[in-house]
């Protein structure tokens, strides 16, 4: 191949691969802008807003962090077939029944997690949530910027593998952050990430919930 078409050649390539590249982060992007108008849309429409009547009156949006793709990680899921259901403490005297599935291993700032994952034992025979995953954590932001009760990932379990990806910019708010209604697991000490996740559904405004 002579010299000046091969240089032809791989300037297309990487053309090629960067538009490529633009056009998934497009299309990430987009996903999580519908992600949040949905979000929106649920807390305003009085029939499923866990907001008050007097906070729904006043709501106009979530506040989210800015969308951000270094919170978006491939994270190997390991299984813990040992594990045995449990009662996962919630806000109330509620106790449902979950069961730790596996580990979820992954690198955020440069430093490796293992933290849990579970299964809900009543969800697990329910229709369309066969395949579901509830992650809930807190980080370096719980209590600040984000709520201090922490915030739940819904995951889906691969359909081949081990890997999964963990998106923090869908992190949402349990329902009590907004009233006290409303019956939440606690995040367990385990689920902690030492890590400020800067990503997803912020602190309750004011008047919208609790910060604590």
């Amino acid at each position: 191949m002579p010299r000046g078409f091969q240089k032809i050649h791989l300037s297309i390539l990487a053309f090629l691969w960067q538009s490529s590249q633009l056009c998934a982060q497009s299309d990430w992007a987009s996903e999580i802008r519908t992600w949040q108008a949905e979000m929106n849309a649920s807390f305003a429409d009085a029939e499923t807003s866990p907001l008050t009547p007097k906070a729904l009156k006043k709501f106009k949006t979530l506040p989210f962090f800015k969308a951000d793709e270094r919170f978006v990680v491939r994270a190997t899921l390991v299984e813990t077939p040992e594990t045995v259901p449990f009662e996962m403490p919630t806000s109330t005297a509620r106790k449902p029944v979950y069961r730790q599935w596996g580990l979820l291993e992954f690198s955020l700032e440069g430093r490796a997690f293992r933290v849990p994952v579970f299964v809900s034992i009543d969800l697990m025979n329910a229709d369309g949530y066969g395949d579901y995953l509830f992650f809930p954590f807190t980080d370096r932001t719980s209590g600040g910027e984000t709520y201090g009760g922490g915030r739940y990932l819904d995951l889906r379990l691969p359909a081949s593998g081990t890997e999964i990806t963990v998106d923090f910019n869908r992190a949402y708010n349990p329902y009590c952050a907004y009233s006290d209604r409303y019956s939440c697991p606690i995040v367990p000490a385990d689920n902690f990430i030492d890590a400020e996740i800067r990503a997803g559904v912020m602190a309750p405004g004011e008047g919208n919930g609790k910060k604590h």
